[in-house]
C-alpha cells in the first residue's frame, strides 16, 4: 500500500465540489475519497453547520477524513475531536446583531420576488446565513430562484445594500450555494481553517465559486494554497491527476 506524503493536504468545500448542490454524496465519491485518504491527508471545510454537512457527506464525517472544518473552521475537528470555536455572538454583541437582523428582515419583507418561503435569517455559531427566498423552499424552488436570481441579481443586490449600511462592522459577504449568503467578521471566511494546518507545507485546496465575490475567492487566493477550481464532477479527475496517478 503506498504511504501517505508527508506535509500534503488536500482540503476540500463541501457543496458543489464534492457533491452536487445541496445533494447527498454519492457513492462513487465516497469510495473514492476513501482511497485518496490513503496517499494524502484530507479534509473538508464547509460555510455550513456540522449538522447539514453531516447530511450531504453522512453521519460520520468526522471520522471519515482527518479534518472536518464546519462554518469556515469557526468549529473544527481533527480525527473526531473537537479543536476549536468561536463565537460570532460574542464578537459582535447583541446590539449589533440585533439590528443587522431587523434590517434585513425589513428589507426581505418588502421585496417582490416570486415565491418565498420560512427561514430567512439562519443564526450559527461564527456567521449568518441570509436567504431572499427562504431556506425552507425545496430543491425545484431552488432551481428556480437560482435561475431567477441570475437574471435579477437580488443576492448581489442586497448584498451591496447592507454592506454599505454594516460598514463600520467590517462584516465579509459570500454569495455561495443556490439561494443564500453568508455574513461574517473579515477575516472569518474559509482561510479561517488554515491556523489549523500550519504543520503542512503544501495545502491544496478544490471548491467551486473560486471567483471574487464566491465562498471559495478567499482560500483559493490564498498564498498558503494551491487552487484548484471544478464542479463536484471535475473533482475526482483533479485529484487522480495530483495524487494517484503515480
Amino acid at each position: 500500500m503506498a504511504l501517505r506524503k508527508s506535509g500534503v493536504i488536500a482540503l476540500f468545500d463541501v457543496d458543489g465540489t464534492l457533491t452536487s448542490p445541496r445533494k447527498v454524496v454519492t457513492l462513487k465519491m465516497l469510495q473514492f475519497m476513501k482511497e485518496l485518504g490513503k496517499v494524502v491527508t484530507i479534509g473538508v471545510v464547509g460555510g455550513s453547520d456540522l449538522v447539514k454537512i453531516s447530511e450531504q457527506l453522512g453521519q460520520s464525517v468526522i471520522t471519515d477524513y482527518d479534518y472536518v472544518f464546519a462554518e469556515n473552521g469557526l468549529v473544527a475537528y481533527k480525527v473526531g475531536q473537537l479543536i476549536g470555536t468561536q463565537s460570532l455572538k460574542t464578537f459582535l454583541g447583541e446590539t449589533n446583531l440585533k439590528e443587522f437582523i431587523n434590517f434585513t428582515l425589513h428589507y426581505i419583507a418588502d421585496l417582490d420576488i416570486p415565491i418565498k418561503r420560512g427561514t430567512f435569517i439562519e443564526f450559527r455559531s461564527g456567521m449568518i446565513n441570509v436567504s431572499p427566498i427562504g431556506r425552507n423552499c425545496s430543491q425545484e424552488e431552488r432551481d428556480e430562484f437560482e435561475r431567477y436570481d441570475k437574471v435579477h441579481n437580488i443576492r448581489p443586490k442586497l448584498v451591496s445594500i447592507l454592506r454599505e449600511k454594516f460598514a463600520h462592522l467590517n462584516l465579509t459577504f459570500s454569495i455561495g450555494g443556490q439561494i443564500s449568503f453568508d455574513v461574517f467578521p473579515q477575516g472569518w471566511d474559509k482561510t479561517y481553517c488554515l491556523r489549523y494546518l500550519n504543520d503542512f507545507s503544501e495545502i491544496h485546496f478544490f471548491g467551486d465559486k473560486t471567483y471574487k465575490g464566491g465562498n471559495d475567492y478567499e482560500i483559493f487566493e490564498s498564498e498558503r494554497t494551491k487552487g484548484h477550481t471544478g464542479k463536484h464532477e471535475d473533482t475526482v479527475a483533479q485529484c487522480t491527476s495530483l495524487f494517484l496517478a503515480n
